[in-house]
């Protein structure tokens, strides 16, 4: 998946390491991404570590990290 410019603004997209930076991936693309980039990461990422980053997170905006709690939940 290429990552868009528009969602990694700080920093280069082609140097991130989506294994390294998985926390930082997983919220942008939750926080800001569009449905073909949350699909992506749904069937990239394990849904336990989707899960931890968003309870875990700090920089998820309130209304998205309420939403993904309430999907995560129900699988």
């Amino acid at each position: 998946m290429k990552l868009r410019q528009a969602l990694f603004w700080d920093t280069d997209p082609k140097k991130i390491d989506l294994e390294k930076n998985a926390q930082y991936v997983i919220e942008r693309v939750l926080d800001l991404g569009n449905d073909k980039e949350v699909k992506w990461l749904w069937n990239f990422y394990d849904k336990k570590l989707l899960k931890k980053v968003v309870t875990n997170s700090r920089s998820l905006r309130p209304r998205s990290k309420n939403l993904w709690k309430l999907v995560l939940n129900q699988k």
